[in-house]
């Protein structure tokens, strides 16, 4: 992943690979995630019911990073969720994007507002939940890892098991959507292509770290880059330690702590892609078998179950080109997609996208009668 976006310049490769693990980084990469354009209130939107829980991850017990095993979510009960107590509900799952949690993804996508002017606009009522899978790194990247945890079958297993057990949902797969953001997109497609068992309607907004890594010789600037941010890494001795580290350090932290983590190589149980300046292939081979363009022909199958597939990214998005390949691969494969190049940058038009393209997709393709099968 890391490698195949590196542009001309270490200024270049710190922007671009922001991009990349699912931020723009500006003069204040600090306020990045959340400049995003607000849809107007819809005069006539009932409020929604929003609810903050804990759910406890089985999947997520013994990790070596420390990471609590019983998160945070918000879950958005529709306006009618009380009153017609014998209804039951289509679940949208969304998941948010690096360096953020469910509760900063809630400003970036102005929930409530969004679903409430969505189901104001004609939208189905139905219920959203936002689980919280921000790590000591940023991210878990939604993957499966003894140092994080298994986050993906946390989201598909854990997260879904809790909902059906503790709201009336309609608990069958044609009633249940997945979407995501960025590093969230990623989830998305990744927990998506290989459990349509659990999910029946995807979408993907502008999902990073599609591609594979490249392996190549490093030339004197990069190499001097990557020495650089070794020197940054010997600083931290636990995850506790990263606090005052700089965006490329956390973002190749949590990528590693997903894709190679290493239960022999205390205290941070992961393995980087390069060691003393040297690439390591080994670890480049992980990272790969992580890249969903690099495996979604073993799930081609699998996509086909699906009732629906959306993908959507701005034109000024970095992530775009990969998103076009995302898409055109479905395309060669003859599974239906919708898939939109709007004009905006990577946060641009996030919570405007939540209200007027990701809930109405939902509303129009999932299942919300009890008869799904």
């Amino acid at each position: 992943m890391i490698d195949c976006i590196f542009g001309k310049g270490l200024a270049a490769k710190w922007r671009i690979l922001a991009v990349a693990i699912g931020l723009i980084i500006t003069a204040r990469p600090d306020l990045a995630q959340v400049k995003t354009e607000v849809p107007p209130v819809v005069p006539v939107a009932k409020h929604v019911f929003v609810k903050h829980i804990k759910i406890y991850g089985e999947a997520l017990k013994g990790n070596l990073e420390g990471e609590a095993v019983n998160r945070d979510a918000i879950v958005f009960l529709p306006p009618s969720y009380y009153k017609d107590k014998n209804r039951r509900y289509p679940v949208v799952y969304a998941l948010h994007g690096f360096s953020i949690g469910a509760e900063q993804w809630t400003h970036e996508i102005h929930v409530p507002q969004t679903i409430e002017g969505a189901f104001a606009k004609g939208s189905h009522q139905m219920i959203v939940v936002l689980p919280d899978s921000k790590t000591a790194y940023g991210g878990s990247m939604y993957s499966s890892s003894v140092t994080t945890g298994n986050f993906e079958r946390y989201i598909y297993h854990d997260v879904v098991n809790y909902m059906d057990s503790h709201y009336r949902t309609i608990p069958k797969r044609l009633s249940r959507g997945l979407v995501g953001h960025s590093m969230g997109g990623y989830g998305a497609i990744r927990i998506g292509m290989q459990h349509p068992d659990v999910f029946g309607s995807l979408y993907v907004m502008s999902a990073c770290c599609l591609s594979p890594m490249r392996s190549r010789p490093m030339n004197p600037a990069r190499r001097k880059a990557m020495e650089s941010q070794e020197k940054e890494l010997e600083s931290v001795k636990a995850p506790a330690d990263v606090a005052g580290l700089p965006f490329f350090a956390r973002a190749m932290l949590a990528s590693a702590a997903a894709w190679s983590p290493d239960p022999k190589n205390p205290p941070l149980y992961l393995d980087l892609p390069w060691k003393n300046g040297v690439r390591q292939p080994d670890v480049i081979a992980k990272w790969t078998a992580n890249a969903p363009l690099a495996m979604i022909d073993q799930y081609i199958g699998n996509l086909r179950r699906y009732h629906a597939i959306a993908l959507d990214v701005g034109d000024q998005d970095g992530l775009r080109f990969d998103m076009i390949k995302l898409h055109q691969i479905l395309d060669n494969y003859g599974i239906a997609n919708s898939f939109e190049i709007y004009h905006g940058t990577h946060t641009s038009h996030v919570a405007f996208r939540f209200q007027n393209h990701v809930i109405p997709s939902f509303s129009r393709n999932l299942c919300a009668t009890k008869n799904c099968k």
